[in-house]
């Protein structure tokens, strides 16, 4: 009797008819959710991850001279420059490189064409460039920062998932793991500084502090303090570009907020593969040659 109460209660079964019934409704429901999803989908070529966010994934480099200079420059012999017997030539220490060492024109990167120094930030500024092959961290293979990594002659790939994002730069093996969730204050200052990152609709916004305060901002001098401040804004102009934007505060050091804006390029080889340049051994004889029991004589 208990039996026969439960089938009772279970009702009918469909029959083959009402089943295929059952399976074109599910179908009919199914496209329905997909031609609505792709109703709404963005009709804008740029690659989306499935969640719908920009597909960043890939090997990216700017093209352009930002790394010699981040404000507007004309071409010039040389960054070292020395007194000569009618106008300026290169330093001794480049003369031999020619042309190699000499510096391309750029139209600069900086939004408005010029830094906002305070008085005596420029004044360092300007002793930086006459001390530049002593003074520019690059030369001895420190670790670029930002947003200086971002626009270096060497490309750098980005690894990202809905909860990763994660930077690897070709120079000096620098690596960036960007916070998506704030971790609180840095816990030391670094060369690279404290990333952490928030979508602001198809805009990846990442704000990056806790710097040493040692780090350029290209090769002409161009720097900060340990205050500084960078506000990133990366957003997909399409499918292998991206517009970059840094934001720099340091009340240390500038008078106000100021920017610099470039295009990146993602590279479309399907062979691509981001190079290896560790360069530290490089600048061992630079660095520790003169310790040597008989150094190189220079």
């Amino acid at each position: 009797m208990a039996m026969a109460s439960v089938s009772r209660q279970r009702g009918p079964r469909p029959g083959p008819d009402g089943a295929r019934g059952e399976r074109r409704a599910s179908v009919a429901l199914l496209a329905l959710v997909l031609g609505a999803a792709a109703a709404c989908a963005p009709d804008d070529g740029i690659p989306r991850n499935p969640s719908g966010r920009p597909d960043f994934n890939g090997i990216w480099a700017a093209l352009g001279n930002a790394y010699w200079d981040i404000e507007p420059h004309l071409a010039r012999p040389a960054l070292a420059m020395q007194e000569g017997p009618v106008v300026p030539v290169p330093a001794n220490e480049v003369v031999a490189l020619g042309a190699v060492g000499s510096v391309p024109s750029g139209q600069g990167i900086v939004v408005g064409g010029r830094i906002p120094y305070l008085p005596e930030a420029l004044a360092r500024r300007e002793e930086n460039r006459e001390r530049w092959l002593e003074q520019d961290p690059e030369i001895r293979c420190y670790l670029p920062g930002v947003p200086r990594a971002n626009y270096m002659h060497v490309p750098f790939q980005i690894f990202h998932s809905d909860s990763k994002f994660f930077i690897a730069y070709e120079y000096a093996g620098a690596v960036r793991d960007i916070y998506l969730e704030d971790p609180g204050p840095p816990q030391v200052d670094s060369w690279m500084g404290q990333s952490v990152g928030r979508w602001e609709e198809d805009t990846f916004v990442v704000t990056v502090n806790g710097f040493n305060g040692r780090t350029w901002f290209d090769r002409a001098g161009n720097h900060h303090s340990y205050q500084l401040v960078v506000t990133e804004r990366w957003t997909m102009l399409g499918p292998d570009h991206l517009m970059y934007e840094a934001t720099m505060e340091d009340p240390q050091t500038f008078s106000e907020p100021w920017t610099v804006r470039l295009p990146l390029y993602r590279n479309v080889d399907s062979d691509a593969r981001l190079g290896q340049f560790k360069c530290v051994p490089f600048v061992e004889e630079l660095m520790y040659g003169h310790l040597r029991k008989n150094p190189i004589p220079r």
